[in-house]
């Protein structure tokens, strides 16, 4: 019983003075610094990488929605053009709107012939 009572101590002393030296400042010392200068510096490289290429990443993913949905409206409005072309180029609509337009133009009955020189 005495003896975890001991050990209990022991881990607690332990933990208090890990916490006491981390809040003093002593957890990272120079020395420390000095010894892992390099690999810490390799370290942040790394999570500053890793954060540019997530932002790099959501940001055109947000650019390929836009212009997925800049695209469904413009072929909506393509498909539109080209049915109003469509309903323009038959020979009736032609023919209405030439006639209101007064311009006395008529269809022609026959088809056009070639003028060659011999």
């Amino acid at each position: 019983m005495a003896k975890n009572n001991s050990q209990d101590k022991e881990k607690k002393q332990k933990r208090d003075s890990f916490l006491f030296s981390a809040f003093r400042g002593k957890l990272l010392s120079s020395d420390i610094i000095l010894r892992y200068g390099g690999n810490i510096l390799l370290v942040v490289a790394l999570i500053l990488v890793y954060i540019t290429n997530r932002y790099e990443c959501l940001t055109s993913m947000e650019d390929i929605r836009r212009l997925n949905r800049e695209l469904e409206i413009v072929e909506t409005e393509r498909v539109r053009v080209r049915s109003l072309y469509m309903s323009r180029i038959r020979e009736s609509s032609m023919q209405q709107l030439v006639d209101t337009m007064r311009l006395n133009l008529k269809v022609q009955e026959r088809p056009p012939y070639k003028i060659s020189l011999k």
